[in-house]
C-alpha cells in the first residue's frame, strides 16, 4: 500500500504548549496512521519551534517525522544563526530549510527585513544541499525576483500556495514543486482550483499547515496531519485523477524533495 505523505505541518504548535501532553501527540499519529499517513514533515518557524521540530523527530511508531528549520517572514526580524546553527548540525532528520519567504498580506515584519532573512536561508540551502521550503503570500514579484537573483535551489518548494495559474506558471518556471493545503477545498478559492489543475503530478505536494487551515467539512476544527487524505483525496478529484494514483505521486514527489529514506 502506498501512505500519504503530510509534506508540512506544524505539530509543535501544538504539543510543546503549557498543556503539553505525549500522549496525545501519540494519538494524533496514531489517528494519521489510521487515515493512511506514514510520513510528515514538521516544519520550524523560529529557532525555537525548529529545535522542537527536530526533537519530535525521536518519536517513534508507524508515523516517521522528519524535520525543516527556519525562520517565517512574520518572524524575519528576528536573529537568524540560531536557525543557522540547527541547520548546521548534521542532525539525520533534518532534511530542509523553512519555512521562509515573503509575506506582504499580514507584514508582521518589515518587508526589507523579510527579504534580507529570504535570501540568507536560500544561501543556506544551498551551503548545505537541503531543500528549501517557501512561504509566498501577496508577494510573488518579490519572490521571483530575490529567487532569480539568488539561485533557486534545486530541491524547491512553494507550500500552501493560494496563487494564480500565472503564478503557478511563474513558480514552475523556475523549477519550484508546488504544495496544496486545505485551502483548495474553501468556497472561495476558485482561482486556487484553476491553478491546481494545471501543476505537472510530478511537481504536486499535498500538505495539512496543520494546526491550520482545516480543510472543508472540518473547517473551525484543529487541523491535523490524518487530514492530508481529504486535501489529496479532493485535489485527486479536482484534477479528474484517480485517489491512488494522486497519493503515489505526491508521497513519491515529497520523499524526492525532502531526500527521505526508501519507505520499507
Amino acid at each position: 500500500m502506498t501512505y500519504w505523505t503530510d509534506a508540512h505541518c506544524h505539530l509543535q504548535e501544538q504539543f510543546f504548549g503549557d498543556e503539553h501532553d505525549p500522549g496525545t501527540l501519540t494519538a494524533t499519529l496514531r489517528r494519521a496512521h489510521d487515515g493512511g499517513v506514514n510520513r510528515v514533515v514538521v516544519i520550524g518557524t523560529d529557532a525555537t519551534n525548529s529545535a522542537q521540530a527536530l526533537a519530535m523527530t525521536a518519536l517513534e511508531g508507524p508515523v516517521a517525522v522528519y524535520a525543516v528549520v527556519g525562520l517565517h517572514p512574520h518572524d524575519a526580524s528576528q536573529d537568524l544563526a540560531p536557525v543557522a546553527a540547527l541547520a548546521r548540525s548534521g542532525h539525520p532528520k533534518l532534511v530542509g530549510i523553512g519555512e521562509t519567504g515573503l509575506d506582504y498580506y499580514y507584514e508582521h515584519a518589515p518587508r526589507a527585513d523579510q527579504r534580507r532573512a529570504f535570501a540568507a536561508q536560500i544561501a543556506l540551502a544551498h551551503e548545505l544541499d537541503l531543500a528549501l521550503v517557501i512561504h509566498a503570500r501577496d508577494a510573488f514579484d518579490d519572490l521571483f525576483e530575490i529567487l532569480g537573483r539568488e539561485g533557486v535551489p534545486p530541491r524547491t518548494v512553494i507550500h500552501c500556495f493560494t496563487g494564480t495559474v500565472d503564478d503557478a506558471a511563474g513558480c514552475l518556471a523556475l523549477g519550484c514543486d508546488i504544495s496544496i493545503a486545505g485551502v483548495v477545498t474553501f468556497k472561495n478559492a476558485e482561482l486556487l482550483r484553476e491553478a491546481v489543475r494545471t501543476i505537472p503530478l510530478d511537481r504536486l505536494h499535498v500538505e495539512t499547515d496543520s494546526p491550520f487551515l482545516a480543510p472543508v467539512p472540518h473547517r473551525g476544527r484543529p487541523n491535523e496531519p490524518s487530514l492530508v487524505a481529504v486535501v489529496g483525496e479532493f485535489v485527486a478529484a479536482l484534477r479528474g485523477e484517480e485517489s491512488s494514483v494522486v497519493r503515489a505521486a505526491t508521497a513519491a514527489n515529497t520523499a524526492r524533495l525532502f531526500r527521505l529514506p526508501a519507505e520499507k
